[in-house]
């Protein structure tokens, strides 16, 4: 008995067809007949009813399809473990980050697993921090850097980076910009300028915001921070975002919001199911970002 003649048999159960599954496993057809007929003499049973128009298993084949599938999966497993051992991680990953990002723990991190293991392709997509969140809740991202109020989502793998109060910021001819620290019900009289909705920073806001009956009125949105602080310099809002985004801003003022309780998170996520690959990226992501802290990385841009 051979692994390739489990394969065989699996394809013509699941094609319930020679010629189809043949063509699945790139095997002539007499080739696929002969195989599964070497297979039953190994066995001493017949596996497939021939009789009819369509394949159709035995009951003995119904039994032997379920132990051939197990027996490719132990050898998949097998195959995954001593690649490990051997450090040949390979494959693909889909890396998720927020718009605009500019964080550059993160480019280091995927700098230095690309050098390690160039056999890994990677892919990146740019995204807001609620449809990342989702993407990897399905499957379709490995691993993210997203934005939050409060904490990274609970059900998902990942740590904390960053933690850091919003802020409001206003050209230096501002009424506020007299003033160290506004309330959020004093900032609500003026039109303001923010990121979007699924946005950490947005989501801060409005969280902070309804905790106090306060619904602010959103004049302009934009998708990277620096548009935020641009549109904020020429007077068309106050903008809010994180501490560290307007600390280089040198046309606005930083005014502190005194009774923003909900902080501005940026995390990591990953879900549970870890191939070698990401559990690679991971660690270099750990060496590039350090354990989690409150003031490690310089910029949330994009959150």
């Amino acid at each position: 008995m051979e692994i390739r003649q489990l394969r065989y048999f699996i394809a013509v159960a699941q094609e319930a067809n020679f010629t189809r599954a043949a063509e699945l496993v790139h095997i002539s057809q007499p080739g696929i007949s002969a195989q599964i007929r070497q297979l039953e003499n190994d066995l001493g049973a017949t596996l497939i009813d021939r009789s009819g128009r369509s394949v159709q298993l035995t009951a003995v084949g119904e039994v032997v399809l379920a132990h051939a599938k197990s027996v490719l999966s132990s050898m998949d497993s097998l195959r995954q473990a001593v690649d490990e051992m051997n450090g040949l991680v390979r494959g693909k990953l889909v890396v998720g980050m927020v718009t605009a990002c500019t964080v550059q723990p993160l480019f280091d991190a995927l700098s230095g697993f690309h050098l390690a293991h160039p056999g890994v392709e990677i892919s990146l997509l740019e995204d807001d921090s609620a449809k990342l969140v989702e993407y990897v809740r399905e499957g379709t991202v490995d691993l993210a850097l997203i934005g939050a109020a409060h904490r990274a989502p609970e059900d998902l793998d990942g740590w904390q980076v960053i933690s850091e109060p919003i802020v409001a910021a206003v050209p230096h001819e501002h009424p506020l910009a007299e003033k160290d620290g506004v309330t959020l019900a004093e900032l609500s009289a003026f039109p303001l300028v923010c990121l979007p909705e699924g946005t950490g920073i947005r989501a801060t806001l409005d969280e902070a915001s309804a905790a106090l009956g306060l619904t602010p009125t959103i004049a302009l949105q934009a998708s990277a921070p620096g548009a935020v602080m641009h549109l904020a310099e020429r007077g068309l809002g106050v903008a809010v975002l994180s501490e560290s985004m307007t600390g280089h801003q040198k046309g606005l003022k930083t005014v502190a919001i005194t009774d923003a309780d909900v902080p501005a998170v940026l995390a990591l996520i990953s879900a549970p199911t870890k191939s070698p690959a990401l559990r690679e990226l991971l660690l270099h992501c750990r060496q590039s970002f350090g354990e989690p802290a409150s003031t490690q990385v310089a910029s949330m841009s994009g959150a």
